[in-house]
Formats: structure tokens, C-alpha cells, sequence
């Protein structure tokens, strides 16, 4: 009877270690930056809710193509990161439509060419400048 305690106290123990890992969570719910489409959610401090179509943004790993839709416009870029995660986009060319909401378009727009750099938290991707969070996307 006593070896059947300690065989079960050892699997309790090990069921624990291994249900409370925490590199389990992140990798079952870590999206990649490159090929996923991420979804504006916070701009600045400001809450944003999210409208399919609008506001996202796609690395592509393919000849490091930047991707994404503001409030009406597209935007196209190249960009550069390394394992720092510094990022650097190269705006080479946007659409130039009058959007209903211009301003919210030009803050979006101004924003991605302040970033300097990215941090992701499972299917979050976070933008900063410096150490000042400029936005967060939330992975499609």
C-alpha cells in the first residue's frame, strides 16, 4: 500500500509540473508575425473596436513585404527586423482615397512609421517606439 502512495503522489506531481508549464500555453498559442493578419485593437491609449475589413496589418516573409488597411486606404511597405525584434517599416506606397474617418486613418498611418520595434504575447502583437506602446493587434 505505501508503494502505491508514493507512485501516486510522484504522477500527482508530475501531472502538476507538467499542466502548469507555461512554455505549453505560449507555443500552442503563439501566432507567428510573418503570414498572420493582425488586427488593430488599441491605438495609443485608446480602445478600438475591431471592424473586419479595417485596420490590419500582414508581414510577409517573401521578400519582407509589409502589408495593410487602414479606415479605407492600403498601405504597402517593405520592412526590416532582426533578433532584437527592431523593426523598421519602409512605407513605399498607400492608396489615396478620402476615407469618412480621414483623422483616424492619418494617427494609424502616422503610428506605423514611428515603430521601432515589436514584442507578441500569444496571439498578440504589440508596436512600440522606443519603450512607449504605440498600438496593439490581436492575430485574425
Amino acid at each position: 500500500m505505501k508503494i502505491f502512495y508514493q507512485i501516486l503522489s510522484i504522477a500527482t506531481l508530475v501531472a502538476v509540473l507538467v499542466g502548469c508549464c507555461n512554455c505549453r500555453a505560449v507555443q500552442k498559442n503563439h501566432k507567428p508575425l510573418t503570414g498572420t493578419e493582425w488586427q488593430l485593437v488599441q491605438l495609443g491609449e485608446e480602445t478600438i473596436q475591431p471592424v473586419e475589413g479595417k485596420y490590419t496589418i500582414q508581414f510577409i516573409e517573401e521578400e519582407n513585404r509589409f502589408a495593410g488597411v487602414g479606415e479605407c486606404n492600403h498601405l504597402t511597405a517593405t520592412y526590416t527586423t532582426n533578433a532584437k525584434q527592431e523593426l523598421k517599416l519602409e512605407q513605399a506606397g498607400m492608396t489615396r482615397m478620402m476615407c469618412p474617418n480621414q483623422e483616424a486613418e492619418d494617427r494609424f498611418v502616422e503610428m506605423l512609421n514611428k515603430v521601432t520595434r515589436y514584442d507578441m504575447d500569444g496571439n498578440m502583437l504589440m508596436l512600440f517606439a522606443g519603450d512607449e506602446l504605440l498600438s496593439v493587434f490581436q492575430a485574425k
